[in-house]
This record gives C-alpha cells, structure tokens and sequence, in this order.
C-alpha cells in the first residue's frame, strides 16, 4: 500500500488490527520491519498498527530532496490525513522523534492522544552559543566521511554499540545481521542526508509547547543518542512527561528491552 506526499513522492505502508490507532514511526535507515517485536504484539492487545516507511528508506520512493526535518513532519502530516486517523497514538524511535515533535509544532494536536519517545534524538542535538551541552560539528562530519568512505563498515562498527552487545545485552548476531541489512536498504544519499537532519533539527520550543501526555523512554548506555544530551533534557523540557530510564539499554532497546518497553508503553497508553 503507498500515499502520495505534497510533492508526488510516494511512501509504503502497512496498516494491521483495529481499534485505537498507534502510529510506529521509524528511526533513519531503518523501516516498518523494525516494529517486528512491537506490531505484532499490540495488534493482539486490540490496537491498530500502521507505520510507513519514510522517503529514501525501504520499498518507499528515493527522491534526491525532502530529507529537510519540516518536510519530513509533513509526510507524517499526509499519512495521518490519508487514513483520517484522529486519536493517535505516536510510538517514535531515534530520528522518528524528531518528526513528532516538529509534526506537532507544524500541526498541533488535534489529531494526537499521546507520544512515546524511544531512544529519541530530541531536544537539539547540535552544540551552539546556547546549546553548549549539544555535540561538536567536527562529529557530524566524521560520521559522514565514514558513511561516505564504506558504508558497510561502518554499521558493521556501529552496530555493537547500538545493541549495547557489549554490556551483555540480548541481540544476536542474526539480529545485528538483519538490521545491518535493513540499513543498507535505506539509499546511500538519503541515509547520508538524515544524519544531517539529526543533528540540526531543533525542536527544543516545540517539546516545551506539548500539552498531550507523553512518556520518555531512554537507555543509560545509548551510543547514538547519549542520555545526557538527548533523553534527560528532553524529558526536562516537556511539561508532566513519564521519564523512563533503561540501564545498560542502547539505541536499538525496542529489540534488547523489547519486553520491558513494549509493557511500559501498554500501561502508558491505559493509564
């Protein structure tokens, strides 16, 4: 199944269940496949499921412009609107959270119930004047000249630390294969462009305007996103939020704590 953006691009996605919806939205390279512990399991708890791939990842178009956080919330925009869904429960992990935030800085809550911000790259990840806690530029632009250089390597590299396999986390080596691959099937241009994404958008006085609940969930040991920089002060800057803190977690925690997060997101969503 596909919906078309503003510009014609045109997206994949997958729609399972009924009842209330609860919308996954994807982290960068990765797709809908990433939802595999998580889909399944609140379809049989009486939700509906839909996730899509964004533009430049999985069985979605590849267009060379749009990877812009703005445009990217918009695309969010339109798969809400071309399932009318209302009542929406947003379930974001790393670069998704991102898009949330800005889809409802760009286009309120009317739509929304709560959020669920897992592993998010949120509030700003980018040091400035006044953002001294952020990450220098000069590690952006390692990072991409390492993508640029082998591409297969450095997942390969990053892969341990995004499972914390290190800390005796639970993810196999076919687990760790299998999202390598996923990636890798993200574009090389579009995987380079939402790095950059990452580390520019900041939606620090978007989280600071929420007004629906909303739940944090974070790992100590995150790698991509580290706790410090990302998760504590995003939980610090949205007003009310639940600030779940998963120790010897890293980014990829919706595979090696999925169990534990997907429990923590039913009781979230119940209460």
């Amino acid at each position: 199944m596909f919906f078309e953006t503003a510009d014609g691009t045109r997206l994949a996605y997958e729609d399972y269940g009924q009842g209330r919806p609860i919308v996954f939205v994807t982290s960068s390279m990765l797709n809908t496949e990433m939802w595999e512990y998580q889909i399944p399991f609140f379809v049989e708890q009486g939700f509906r499921c839909v996730s899509f791939d964004r533009r430049g990842h999985g069985r979605s178009d590849r267009p060379s412009t749009g990877y812009d956080i703005d445009t990217l919330a918009d695309d969010l925009a339109a798969f809400l609107d071309h399932l009318d869904l209302r009542d929406v429960i947003f379930v974001a992990h790393s670069l998704g959270g991102a898009e949330v935030a800005r889809y409802l800085g760009r286009h309120g809550e009317d739509r929304v119930e709560r959020a669920v911000f897992v592993a998010a790259i949120l509030p700003f990840l980018k040091q400035t004047d006044d953002n001294p806690e952020g990450v220098p530029e000069a590690a952006l632009h390692r990072m991409l000249a390492r993508i640029r250089a082998d591409r297969p390597k450095w997942l390969t590299t990053q892969s341990q630390a995004f499972f914390a396999t290190q800390l005796g986390t639970e993810a196999s080596p076919a687990v760790i294969d299998w999202t390598i691959r996923m990636c890798l099937s993200a574009s090389p241009w579009a995987t380079q462009q939402v790095q950059q994404t990452c580390y520019h958008a900041d939606n620090r006085e978007h989280l600071r305007r929420l007004t629906i609940p909303t739940l944090v969930v974070h790992g100590d040991a995150d790698a991509s996103a580290v706790v410090q920089v990302t998760g504590r002060r995003t939980a610090a800057l949205i007003p009310g939020t639940i600030y779940k803190e998963y120790p010897a977690a890293g980014h990829g925690l919706y595979i090696t704590h999925k169990d534990q997060l997907n429990a923590d997101i039913l009781d979230f969503i119940k209460s």
